[in-house]
């Protein structure tokens, strides 16, 4: 049975060419589009989609408006479409926030639409029939600020990487906001995003988190207590100098390749590898594909800890999966115990 979607967005062209271009797709049915966010509401209580795209500015009823009352009244996937602007980032973290499965860029250019729609269309396949209780995320009751650190691992872990992708921007509003200020190593999240898109992340995990989280640049410190969001759209790499390990980005000319990203979770870890060597824990949230599997394994047989997140929480069992199936996951644990055991491990 082909997934049924509904498409709303203001601009009339947008929802033809999304529809047209959706319709191509054998498994993939277009059953309705709507114009404002009171007009989607009413199509999805009618329709039934089973995956909904929705413009984040929209009239009547915006975008983020719109997808409270559905999670709240109709709980659906929703995949947004964002303006490549300051404000459209802003606006679609909010989104995430929400509940909000995903986002697509909208195109900034003409000839960008082709690669826009073959974003949406797998990502609809990814998250049709996906768990509605794991998009919306779970923020933790009291924002922890200083905890006894007893290092458990005696020092033999001295960076945490974290990769994710679709489902991601949720699971991390529900992890690293229960992370202690004090804690005793730095840490790098790798989320697959456009760029443009990674600064937004960053500045809203860190009005939530007692850790500082900051959006990487050339330059910055891996510190205890700092978490990097990984700058999208370049490769991400580390420079060491006595005990003072700091970033080095990277841009390639090279464009990058349908349904992947720059940096991935692969060249992060193993840039990593040359600077901490074996001591480095390895986490894999939600997410389409295979990306970090190999860089887990490349972890766990130096000696280094990994951990996958559990099908029962993931939004997109895709990354996690390809991991443990290649034998390169010391543990597999829900989201909601992650946070615990990074604490508990470090």
């Amino acid at each position: 049975m082909p997934v049924k979607v509904l498409v709303v967005d203001d601009s009339a062209l947008i929802r033809q060419l999304i529809t047209r271009t959706l319709g191509t797709e054998r498994d993939i049915q277009v059953i309705g589009q709507a114009a404002d966010g009171l007009e989607a509401l009413l199509q999805i209580k009618r329709l039934r989609p089973q995956v909904v795209t929705m413009d984040v500015e929209m009239p009547k009823l915006d975008g983020i408006a719109s997808l409270r009352r559905v999670m709240k009244e109709c709980p659906v996937p929703v995949i947004m479409l964002s303006a490549h602007t300051t404000a459209g980032a802003k606006a679609t973290m909010e989104a995430l926030a929400a509940g909000a499965v995903d986002f697509v860029a909208k195109p900034s250019r003409a000839g960008q639409l082709t690669a826009m729609v073959a974003d949406l269309t797998a990502k609809i396949r990814a998250v049709a029939g996906a768990s509605i209780s794991n998009m919306v995320p779970t923020m933790p009751k009291l924002r922890p600020t200083m905890v006894p650190m007893r290092r458990a691992s005696g020092g033999k872990i001295a960076i945490v990487i974290i990769g994710s992708s679709t489902g991601g921007p949720a699971a991390l509003q529900g992890i690293i906001p229960q992370l202690p200020a004090n804690l005793p190593v730095g840490m790098i999240l790798v989320q697959h995003i456009p760029p443009g898109f990674s600064q937004s992340l960053a500045e809203h995990l860190n009005r939530r988190s007692a850790v500082e989280v900051i959006h990487g640049k050339a330059g910055d410190e891996v510190r205890p207590g700092r978490v990097i969001v990984a700058p999208a759209g370049c490769e991400l790499h580390f420079n060491k100098i006595g005990n003072r390990v700091t970033l080095k980005t990277a841009k390639s000319g090279e464009p990058v390749p349908p349904a992947t990203f720059r940096p991935s979770v692969d060249q992060v870890i193993t840039a990593a590898t040359t600077v901490y060597s074996n001591k480095i824990l390895g986490v894999l949230l939600t997410g389409m594909g295979r990306d970090g599997a190999q860089g887990m394994l490349k972890i766990k047989n130096s000696g280094g800890i990994t951990i996958a997140e559990d099908k029962s929480s993931c939004v997109v069992f895709g990354m996690p999966k390809a991991a443990i199936d290649l034998g390169a996951v010391s543990k597999v644990l829900p989201r909601t115990k992650i946070a615990q055991e990074i604490v508990q491990i470090v």
